[in-house]
């Protein structure tokens, strides 16, 4: 098991945080996803999951991954 921080651009609110937990959870072999309102850090953990899913499960949601 591994765990990847993003920083997450965008959010501001506890809906915004709802809906990049759901649309990341979804991305295949995610186990968890930990989302930081203040700081916009998103930590997420499982097996061997793809980086370019998870950047397309939080544009998904309507926010961006900071470079």
């Amino acid at each position: 098991m591994s765990t990847t921080t993003y920083t997450v651009t965008g959010m501001t609110c506890g809906h915004c945080v709802s809906s990049v937990k759901e649309e990341v959870g979804e991305v295949p072999g995610v186990t968890g996803v930990d989302v930081d309102l203040e700081t916009g850090k998103v930590d997420v953990s499982g097996d061997s999951f793809d980086d370019t899913a998870i950047r397309a499960a939080v544009r998904e949601a309507g926010y961006e991954v900071a470079v």
